[in-house]
């Protein structure tokens, strides 16, 4: 059961944090319904979230989603892999709305850099959002190729490189700094796995960090009393073992 002290002590904590939260997902409905929510500052889908979410019509999602959304940022994801497809994708998505941020990857599946088609896609006036980074090389090639060109993204995948091991704070600082010299470049912290990411990255510097909206449901925890957790924990495992019939 959570006190009045700590919704407070909740609340305090969410307000006190400096980076963005942008929702990220496929769910018109989920959009619709956090857009009320103040501490949401944009949103981001991609082609995975939207094959699972079931969406059959990339146009007529993206427009609907648009409708709803009209004032805060929303990065939407070409789907091709040759560049010069890439690039006309882009400009198209990029004309749906002001607020459209176009998603490139830093790569194609050839591991060949998409640098070129974000200098040419920068130079015309596209809000790029460029994800799929991992490393600082990476986010330096792509600072490089959209800085001095309109807003823009770098995203780097912070819970994907702590999936192999390595903290990945060290390389968002780095990617944070870098963007700093190109003054348009905003950083954003990617797959975050757990609801410390989300102070992690503010810490870091980070300017936006992307959130599901399961991972959105446990900000009810932030602040939550460790002893009561505790306890509650205990209480979920004896219900359980009841419950099952379970003898010993």
């Amino acid at each position: 059961m959570t006190t009045s002290t700590e919704a407070q002590a909740r609340a305090a904590a969410l307000a006190a944090l400096r980076i963005k939260v942008f929702a990220d997902g496929a769910s018109i409905e989920d959009f619709r319904r956090l857009m009320r929510d103040p501490l949401i500052a944009g949103f981001t889908t991609n082609p995975t979230l939207m094959r699972k979410a079931g969406v059959e019509d990339y146009r007529a999602f993206a427009r609907e989603l648009l409708r709803e959304v009209t004032d805060a940022p929303v990065s939407l994801e070409v789907v091709a892999d040759e560049f010069d497809t890439i690039e006309r994708q882009a400009r198209e998505i990029a004309s749906w709305g002001k607020n459209v941020y176009v998603k490139v990857p830093v790569t194609n599946s050839r591991a060949e850099s998409s640098a070129p088609t974000l200098r040419r896609l920068a130079a015309a006036g596209v809000q790029l959002n460029v994800t799929a980074l991992t490393t600082v090389e990476q986010a330096r090639t792509a600072i490089d190729a959209v800085a001095g060109g309109p807003p823009a993204i770098v995203s780097l995948f912070a819970g994907r490189i702590a999936d192999t091991g390595r903290d990945p704070v060290p390389a968002v600082r780095e990617a944070k700094r870098l963007a700093l010299a190109a003054g348009n470049v905003e950083i954003l912290w990617a797959s975050p796995r757990e609801v410390l990411n989300i102070f992690q990255a503010d810490e870091a510097g980070c300017d936006i960090i992307t959130v599901t909206a399961d991972l959105l449901a446990k900000l009810g925890t932030v602040g939550k009393d460790l002893h009561e957790y505790s306890l509650e924990t205990v209480q979920m495992f004896l219900n359980d073992a009841l419950s099952s019939g379970y003898q010993i």
